[in-house]
């Protein structure tokens, strides 16, 4: 899964289907498959509200969560599908040094959501416990990991409010998009709204076009990867959500052989960065992460056949798990697809 920072790779690893359901069917299940134990009804008139989140744990409230604090991408996802007041704290990458938002911030309005902690191992728990709220959202990559939540004061933190996970590795993109649209509903956003149909409508224009590109390439050959001081990392689409997704729509995605612990990711010496001759390199493009600029200097990473070729293209390696946020990821590889060349 993805990495927060070089000096957590070894520890949560690297990040690196079919189509999405459609919005009346979401809020169907919402209110008649288990998601959610209340309807909606039940939940407007005041009634309990309940959901079975993905470690396929019943969540329960006396009522449907006001006061909601996620992790930034997951915020940002709730946020997509038309979740806004509730949202009132969050914790993760949200601003860069210079203030603007982080990409994973989406259209989040950072004016009305308390910062609680912006970077790997930040999570302020007074200034969580001062939100008083009502639920917490974060991903889950791992059974039982909470991302984002410090592991040293998780049980103090998971003590203050009932907490909702979405499984967001080992499952194809689509799943955790359903399963955070299914989530919104449950919390009150209307799916229906014109905004998130037409996310949706363009996630699907845009998941043929990958297809259509990826069948026309010629079996392209792309390695999602990630640059940090010391290693090379290769990344498996045989965990990555995105990945995953991409793989099934067609797109030839290199996996690697000797996978480190966790399974989500090869690490090699930068002397060994030109094991998997890709044509397409899939560059983490998280502030985290090397960039071009910052990898010109490193053994090998200009000689990579991608790399001369100029036929690099930004990986979110964290994706934000909404149609709106899917859908210029599948737009922008299909154009880096289309635009790229066999090497050889």
């Amino acid at each position: 899964m993805p990495h927060a920072g070089p000096a957590q790779l070894t520890r949560r690893g690297l990040l690196a289907a079919t189509g999405a359901v459609g919005a009346g069917a979401l809020i169907a299940a919402c209110g008649s498959s288990g998601s959610s134990g209340a309807g909606a009804g039940d939940v407007a008139s005041g009634g309990p509200w309940s959901f079975t989140d993905d470690r396929k744990k019943e969540v329960t409230a006396k009522s449907r969560p006001q006061r909601i604090v996620a992790f930034t991408g997951a915020a940002a996802a709730l946020h997509d599908f038309g979740l806004h007041d509730q949202l009132v704290g969050v914790f993760g990458e949200t601003k860069s040094a210079d203030g603007k938002p982080d990409p994973q911030a989406g259209g989040l309005d950072l004016a009305k959501v308390q910062i609680i902690g912006n970077a790997w191992g930040e999570f302020s728990i007074e200034k969580y416990a001062a939100l008083r709220p009502d639920l917490l959202v974060t991903h889950m990559y791992d059974p039982d990991a909470y991302w984002y939540v410090p592991d040293e004061s998780r049980d103090k933190i998971l003590a203050l409010a009932p907490v909702a996970t979405v499984t967001t590795g080992r499952v194809p993109l689509t799943e955790p998009i359903r399963r955070y649209a299914e989530l919104a509903a449950s919390l009150g956003a209307d799916l229906a709204a014109k905004p998130v149909v037409d996310a949706k409508a363009r996630f699907e224009a845009a998941a043929e076009t990958l297809r259509q590109a990826a069948k026309a390439s010629g079996g392209l050959r792309v390695l999602a990867c990630s640059g940090a001081a010391d290693l090379f990392y290769a990344s498996n689409p045989g965990v990555s959500t995105d990945l995953m997704y991409f793989r099934d729509l067609g797109v030839n995605i290199i996996v690697p052989d000797r996978l480190d612990q966790g399974g989500y990711f090869e690490s090699l010496s930068w002397e060994n960065a030109g094991k998997y001759q890709a044509d397409l390199l899939l560059l983490d493009q998280r502030s985290t992460a090397l960039q071009p600029k910052d990898l010109a200097a490193k053994p090998g990473w200009a000689e990579l056949p991608a790399v001369k070729a100029g036929q690099i293209t930004p990986w979110d390696a964290v994706p934000r798990f909404s149609w709106a946020g899917a859908a210029p990821l599948l737009e922008n590889l299909a154009k880096a697809v289309q635009g790229a060349r066999r090497l050889g």
